[in-house]
């Protein structure tokens, strides 16, 4: 049994696959093909999309029955097939995430998951999208996201195209608004969700949902279920990507450095948000609720089996 529908990254690393096999040498498309597998693998340790969707592919690859020469062709449509499920997946989880948003909200969102992160509609910005769209009058606060801004430079630019009213907000302001009592939910996606529930995301989640959990504001988690890793028991054995300190220390300030010249950083590219600080999971399969780890299995094994 195995879930269909891929998320956004598994469809980049599909395609990723596609342009290794055009450039492979005639002959040696199988070899060169799974060498790009393991660099794409590889590029991203912590999310376990990227490698959900580029395994689906190395299935054609080793499938003897398909020459060489379809190989090519073979990958490509499966890539197509994927991302066409990305659409269908998204809008789901657009349509389930907008149910428990109120008109006259006003939500954080953290990072980037709206249709530039994905294919089409996204996870948690997908629905804030889909509740805005329904006519429900809505205000986002959109966190910045540091180091890379992924809040200001993309999730504030959708917003823009959108329509949807939103103001940027550096991310250790959160708990002040989350505080005031002025903010009503707290939206974000994962990058991989561990059997009990525990959630691994863009750094900066873990303490959002520790600030909104001390003040009552209810915390969702949108994620298709393929970002769900049932061998993981728990999100401390889930490994967490560290960048480039440059993305730290190199940052500028009006053209002049910020940090002294030399200063070393640590930039951790993911952090760790315990199950039970979050309110609900949002999935294409439906709205999930603790005790997680039984829940999360038994709607794994309920999507398999539709999926059949």
């Amino acid at each position: 049994m195995a879930i269909r529908g891929a998320p956004a990254l598994a469809v980049a690393g599909a395609y990723g696959m596609v342009l290794a096999a055009r450039k492979a040498t005639l002959g040696n498309v199988r070899n060169q093909s799974k060498q790009a597998a393991d660099l794409l693998i590889a590029s991203r340790p912590t999310a376990i999309n990227l490698a959900w969707g580029v395994n689906r592919m190395l299935k054609i690859v080793n499938d003897n029955s398909i020459s060489d020469a379809d190989i090519t062709a073979n990958l490509l449509t499966e890539a197509h097939a994927m991302a066409e499920e990305d659409i269908l997946v998204n809008r789901k989880l657009a349509e389930n995430g907008a149910s428990l948003i109120n008109d006259g909200d006003t939500i954080i969102h953290h990072c980037n998951t709206g249709s530039l992160a994905v294919v089409d509609w996204g996870t948690a910005l997908g629905a804030i999208r889909f509740a805005h769209e329904q006519g429900k009058h809505i205000h986002l606060l959109v966190d910045e996201t540091r180091p890379r801004l992924q809040g200001s430079r993309l999730t504030a630019w959708e917003c823009e195209q959108y329509g949807i009213p939103y103001e940027i907000i550096t991310d250790n302001a959160a708990g002040y608004f989350l505080r005031s009592g002025k903010v009503n939910k707290v939206f974000f996606g994962a990058d991989r969700v561990a059997a009990n529930g525990d959630v691994v995301n863009k750094v900066g989640t873990y303490m959002l949902s520790l600030a909104a959990h001390t003040n009552g504001v209810p915390v969702y988690s949108v994620f298709p279920l393929s970002t769900l890793d049932l061998s993981i028991p728990n999100g401390d054995q889930i490994p967490i990507e560290e960048r480039d300190s440059d993305e730290v220390v190199g940052l500028e300030f009006h053209g002049e450095p910020v940090a002294p010249l030399g200063a070393k950083a640590r930039n951790p590219a993911f952090d760790i948000t315990p199950f039970h600080l979050i309110t609900s999971f949002v999935t294409e399969a439906g709205i999930i609720t603790p005790p997680y780890e039984q829940n999360l299995a038994r709607y794994v094994y309920n999507t398999c089996l539709e999926g059949k």
